[in-house]
């Protein structure tokens, strides 16, 4: 409804436009020359019959552009009505707007359903091999929003399962590098055996007779090596007393088993150390080792049982096509013959062993010490027992990341009831044990009692290894020591920086790139290479090289 009130040149004017198309322009009152509408076209003046036209065009103007504009592709397809077109070509000029393009639901809908092996089976032949070919393809055939969906999940699961393989298989090609005796190795084993039987010199007593008291005496710095590989544990015990300050005040003990004993023997009585004192000893010499039953040795004895029977051999894990690749890479590990190693787990019965010392550093032997180690003595335990470097604070978010969380299993109710997933964790490899405060403790026996849960549980407690055990016996006994006397991921994290492994008090290539395989990274295999002799006798005739 329209409403002329007035003379319109010389009185007020009201226009009202119908209820139907919501708009109510208004011109108010003003003084003088202002109550007058005045519209100058090339100096003429229009009539207000002529205003009310023009104003009613662009109110109907102005809805036509909005029904343009909420005009959207209809079902998912890619071309479109003329009105729809229009509406999304000139709608978003005249408004001053730009419209988003939004995915079509059907896109959805397809993405969402996955693929069997069996479907992609049957149609390899028509899936595109790589995104240049799928971009050709679309490119000339202009599919609908829903073929398009259905060809690029095909070209996607093609990628995943492709993927998935390739994972899987370097997980395996990596645990067989990694679980093998390299020749080398072997060789050495056996020079240095035959060394033993023909040699005087290689059967040494270690230590001397005059020196065996200092074994006992708490003035000494006494280390602790538990290993079964004669290279590795000469690059230790060259490292610690090559770095030493006061080498005259080192001992090491190496413990090894019945099998590595005369060869590991042999190598330390032709290659002296002194004036540190290295003594070596075989599990069956300890009296402790020989009384009775021993607790990790009956729990490694369920272990393997156990584990032949849920995990299968790695064939068996490999064709495993439901589980993810990490699992798989999991499970491959848990194979690995160190974690069915008594050497492994001799560390959690150090207050046994060694029972007239009140405090000890155990070291792994896949570390290389590039600093003195004496200060270690001078910290301050606060009554813990274990002095270790924690592993959820550090530069390298992908090693020095892990919780709780990232070792034991909090889906288990017996995990949850009893420790909190974002809790800290630390590291084995390079620990201080103060032994007085260890006897005083129930951790051994908490130790076994958690190892005996886990097989019980058919081994679903934690990852396999003994740092998951170690993290629940130890639990409240850690003092957090300074990150500088440990560094990891030198067996897994390539991105380590030869400089910042150079820094490091003691380096430790946890992880299955060991510096003695092949497999090891070479930036950071020299770290370790650097305490091996390469002209001695044993090593040259067994081909062991730097690289």
């Amino acid at each position: 409804m329209l409403k002329l009130s007035g003379n319109v040149c010389r009185k007020t004017m009201a226009i009202v436009l119908s209820a139907s198309l919501k708009y109510r322009p208004s011109v108010l009152p003003g003084q003088g020359v202002r109550e007058y509408i005045k519209v100058k076209v090339a100096s003429r003046r229009v009539s207000c019959r002529m205003l009310i036209y023009s104003l009613l065009f662009f109110t109907f103007l102005l809805r036509f552009v909005f029904v343009l504009t909420a005009v959207d592709t209809i079902d998912g397809e890619s071309k479109c009505s003329t009105l729809g077109c229009l509406g999304k070509k000139l709608g978003p000029r005249l408004l001053g707007r730009r419209l988003e393009p939004k995915v079509p639901d059907v896109m959805y809908q397809i993405l969402d359903k996955p693929m069997s092996k069996d479907e992609l089976q049957g149609r390899l032949d028509n899936i595109p091999q790589t995104l240049e070919d799928f971009m050709a393809e679309i490119k000339e055939s202009k599919p609908d929003a829903k073929t398009f969906a259905l060809k690029l999940r095909e070209m996607v699961s093609l990628m995943e399962q492709r993927t998935r393989t390739a994972k899987i298989q370097e997980y395996l090609y990596r645990h067989v590098a990694s679980s093998s005796i390299p020749k080398q190795l072997h060789c050495l084993a056996l020079r240095l055996a035959n060394e033993h039987s023909t040699n005087a010199a290689a059967r040494l007593q270690l230590p001397s007779a005059e020196l065996v008291p200092s074994l006992v005496d708490n003035s000494y710095f006494h280390f602790v090596l538990a290993t079964d590989n004669v290279l590795a544990a000469s690059v230790v015990a060259k490292s610690l007393v090559h770095n030493a300050l006061r080498p005259q005040k080192i001992i090491l003990h190496i413990i090894t088993d019945r099998k590595t004993y005369f060869p590991m023997q042999a190598w330390f009585s032709l290659h002296s150390l002194s004036p540190a004192i290295i003594e070596v000893k075989a599990l069956h010499h300890f009296d402790w080792f020989t009384k009775g039953k021993v607790p990790v040795l009956e729990a490694m004895e369920k272990d393997q049982k156990v584990r032949s029977q849920f995990r299968g051999g790695s064939s068996a894990i490999v064709a495993n096509e439901t589980e993810k690749p990490n699992i798989i890479a999991s499970k491959l590990q848990a194979l690995s013959p160190k974690y069915n190693s008594v050497m492994n787990h001799i560390r959690i019965h150090l207050p046994e062993l060694f029972p007239s010392l009140k405090k000890v550093v155990f070291l792994d032997d896949d570390i290389v010490i590039q600093t003195d180690l004496s200060p270690l003595w001078d910290i301050d335990m606060n009554g813990k027992v274990n002095g270790a470097v924690e592993t959820c604070r550090g530069d390298d978010k992908f090693v020095m990341s892990k919780r709780l969380k990232s070792y034991l299993n909090f889906s288990h109710p017996l995990i949850a009831e009893n420790f909190h997933p974002n809790e800290c964790a630390w590291a084995y490899g390079m620990n201080i044990f103060d032994l007085e405060a260890w006897r005083k403790t129930n951790i051994s026996l908490t130790y076994h009692h958690w190892l005996e849960q886990n097989v019980k549980s058919d081994l679903s407690l934690w990852q396999l290894g003994t740092l998951p055990p170690g993290l629940i016996a130890f639990h409240g006994h850690v003092h957090i020591i300074d990150p500088f006397w440990h560094m990891l991921g030198l067996g897994y994290q390539e991105n380590t920086s030869f400089v910042d492994a150079e820094t490091a008090g003691v380096i430790h290539f946890n992880g299955r790139a060991k510096p003695w395989l092949e497999i090891a990274f070479p930036h950071l295999r020299p770290l370790w290479t650097k305490y091996i002799n390469f002209s001695d006798k044993f090593i040259k005739s067994c081909h062991i090289r730097a690289s």
